[in-house]
């Protein structure tokens, strides 16, 4: 597996590395959040700017005041910066233009160590989101999330090598499980493409039926994991403490 490394941390080596997503509305109460996640000690942390208010109202030049202070209060930690759009679950009804310009700011800043892209936008605001995250040495994050249900394996296998193939550095997939049965299409995805590539994988099965993916994903390939801190931001999202520990059991062998 060829790994990838931000500010650090490295993924495809080791345990599987903990995210925990801030969700904070504006940029006070990011900083302040930012705190208390720092202090819960997760490998990465990562930044839903879809959620931040004044990234639809103020646009670009609002995420980056934030994202600028909030690159400060993280220290040494490193930022995933994620706009979530309404198409895959998260609060941002954007074109693809604006879409690109969110992230633009903070690459060209310095404030993101890596990106999410939802790999099924549109083709030319992908590209272009690669190659200047490429450019300003970013890992890029590609990402696809059903909150809807859990295609068979082989469209999970897919979706995951058309990330490969689109140039991502990590590749990440999101499902809901509707039966036991759908956790495992989701593992045996895993598992098969972390054969066929040698990017790292971050896959998981959402809500409580998927919680052991986010436990023991590693296990079948997965090299991350996301936590919370507070509430979560997902549906299955595990307590940081409850999933350190579970990680260790785990993987202690």
């Amino acid at each position: 597996m060829t790994t990838v490394t931000a500010r650090g941390v490295t993924f495809g080596e080791g345990l599987p590395k903990v995210i925990v997503p801030l969700t904070s509305p504006n940029a006070d109460e990011l900083v302040a959040d930012a705190a208390t996640v720092v202090a819960a000690g997760p490998d990465v942390v990562e930044w839903r700017v879809d959620l931040l208010t004044a990234a639809t109202t103020d646009g670009p030049a609002a995420v980056l005041d934030a994202g600028l202070r909030l690159r400060e209060a993280l220290g040494d930690l490193p930022l995933l910066v994620t706009v979530r759009t309404s198409d895959e679950g998260g609060a941002a009804t954007v074109t693809s233009e604006q879409y690109v310009d969110l992230y633009r700011g903070v690459l060209d800043a310095g404030v993101a160590d890596l990106i999410d892209v939802e790999i099924f936008r549109d083709a030319e605001a992908v590209r272009t989101l690669i190659d200047l995250a490429h450019a300003a040495s970013v890992p890029v994050v590609a990402s696809n999330h059903d909150f809807d249900g859990t295609p068979p394996q082989a469209e999970l296998e897919s979706r995951l090598m058309t990330m490969a193939e689109r140039g991502a550095d990590i590749l990440k997939i999101a499902v809901m499980p509707r039966t036991p049965g759908d956790v495992l299409e989701l593992l045996g995805a895993t598992w098969a493409v972390s054969q066929r590539t040698d990017q790292p994988l971050i896959t998981m099965s959402m809500a409580g039926q998927g919680v052991v993916s986010r436990l023991a994903g590693g296990v079948f390939g997965s090299s991350a994991t996301f936590g919370a801190v507070g509430r979560p931001s997902a549906p299955g999202q595990v307590a940081i403490e409850a999933l350190r520990a579970t990680l260790d059991v785990v993987h202690a062998h």
